[in-house]
């Protein structure tokens, strides 16, 4: 299925590993011209180079980097078509060790990164008639679990799309998030977790897992590449779960 982005210039934060980069491949196999945003340097230039693409150095936590990566984005490729809001952070693991502190940090990694990102993109796209928001959140985002402060600012970002999504509705603009289950890719998270505890993994597989398996980057990434494309037009303040049926939530 051809999906229409061809020639659409796409930003993709943290997108060097990961689901990041697994969107960024999915959207520049579609024929999108792909700007990379991360942090570090070396990585930003391998990927980009990977992709055809451009690569921003920036630290999109603050106000600086951010309004920088999009510049960056338009002086090089052209206005911003699509932006994926990737970027997500954790602070604390359980209520022992998570207070205001851990709070303020993945509400800051989260839902205001996401935030402050759409707000440099979001005016150009209302402009032009067209254009695509992604947040790529969590099904702990829809649902009580995971780290709580994580929990919480995955919530609020889906609320923002949702809020966000009715507002700009009927203007050629769509807002939408993607929440991934637990995604097994080579040097994240749970690839750490299953070496270094390959019993206590196969258990949760058994037990959390319907389909006996973890999911992969590119099942996520083709998902987000069809909510940017063109047929997706109708398809506008969802939240949805790519997760093998992990989650529990009835919504």
């Amino acid at each position: 299925m051809d999906l229409g982005i061809a020639g659409k210039v796409a930003l993709v934060t943290a997108s060097t590993r990961g689901i990041g980069l697994g969107i960024a491949q999915a959207l520049a196999a579609e024929g999108a011209r792909v700007a990379i945003a991360a942090r570090t340097e070396a990585d930003v230039e391998r990927t980009a180079d990977s992709l055809g693409g451009v690569g921003i150095a920036v630290d999109l936590m603050t106000e600086e980097g951010a309004r920088r990566a999009v510049d960056e984005t338009v002086k090089r490729l052209g206005p911003v078509d699509i932006l994926v809001n990737n970027l997500g952070l954790r602070a604390g693991s359980s209520w022992i060790d998570t207070g205001p502190k851990e709070f303020e940090a993945a509400f800051a990694g989260n839902v205001a990164v996401s935030v402050r990102m759409t707000q440099h993109v979001l005016p150009g796209m209302l402009e032009r008639g067209w254009g695509r928001v992604v947040a790529i959140t969590s099904v702990w985002g829809r649902e009580t679990g995971g780290a709580p402060a994580y929990n919480a600012a995955k919530a609020a970002e889906i609320s923002f799309v949702k809020s966000l999504a009715r507002e700009v509705a009927g203007k050629g603009v769509t807002v939408n998030a993607v929440a991934p289950g637990s995604i097994l890719w080579s040097g994240g998270g749970w690839d750490r977790r299953q070496k270094a505890d390959p019993d206590g993994i196969a258990g949760f597989i058994r037990h959390e897992m319907p389909m006996g398996r973890f999911g992969t980057v590119d099942e996520v990434a083709s998902i987000v590449a069809f909510v940017c494309s063109m047929q997706a037009s109708l398809l506008n303040g969802a939240c949805i779960a790519v997760d093998g049926a992990q989650s529990r939530s009835g919504i």
